[in-house]
């Protein structure tokens, strides 16, 4: 009877410790706790969210590119038009712009200086004596006279801005014409959009 007894106790208690070492065993790092294991449509369909992610993040990227090719292609039709709205920063505004045409306006020694230099580097290169103290002598006036040029470019040019602009920035406008001025003048970006001898 005794026997009967302690095996139904057994039997009891049996359940509660298979329970207790259930809740012992180390919990499956893959399912978090409170949270059931996916199934598999739902992972597929996990999976494709993720992808789709990444094909907006190309497609971002191909628009951005696109944006900046368009941009592009605008600076470059106003860099041949003078369309002031699409120029870059550095040719945009009323300053700079009549630094151009004050620029354009005239004949500059200093936009002669590469054929100059062409000239005077062939001259030097020819195996005569007098040939080479020419190119020499012209080295020297046209760097003299470039410099002449310039600086009377730039006091002429100060003095018309700070008549014409006195409220805006004139930081930088006057390098930027004597830049302008050792280019030729069918090369130059901005395109010119005045005539030599043109009044401003």
């Amino acid at each position: 009877m005794g026997f009967v007894f302690r095996s139904r106790a057994n039997a009891e208690k049996a359940p509660a410790d298979k329970a207790r070492v259930t809740d012992s065993q180390p919990r499956d790092p893959q399912a978090p706790k409170g949270r059931p294991t996916p199934k598999r449509s739902e992972a597929q369909s996990q999976r494709r969210s993720v992808a789709n992610t990444q094909m907006t993040r190309k497609e971002a990227g191909k628009r951005q590119r696109d944006e900046r090719r368009v941009q592009m292609e605008r600076q470059r039709q106003a860099l041949a038009s003078g369309d002031e709205r699409y120029l870059p920063a550095r040719d945009k505004g009323p300053v700079r712009r009549f630094a151009r045409d004050f620029v354009d306006s005239r004949l500059s020694i200093a936009e002669f200086f590469l054929p100059m230099a062409v000239v005077i580097l062939v001259l030097s290169m020819v195996r005569v004596g007098a040939l080479q103290n020419v190119a020499l002598l012209l080295w020297l006036v046209v760097i003299v006279l470039i410099v002449l040029d310039s600086i009377t470019t730039g006091f002429r040019l100060r003095k018309q801005l700070a008549a014409r602009f006195p409220d805006h920035s004139r930081k930088g406008a006057v390098a930027y014409a004597l830049m302008r001025t050792l280019q030729m003048r069918r090369l130059r970006l901005p395109k010119p959009q005045v005539k030599r001898g043109e009044q401003l």
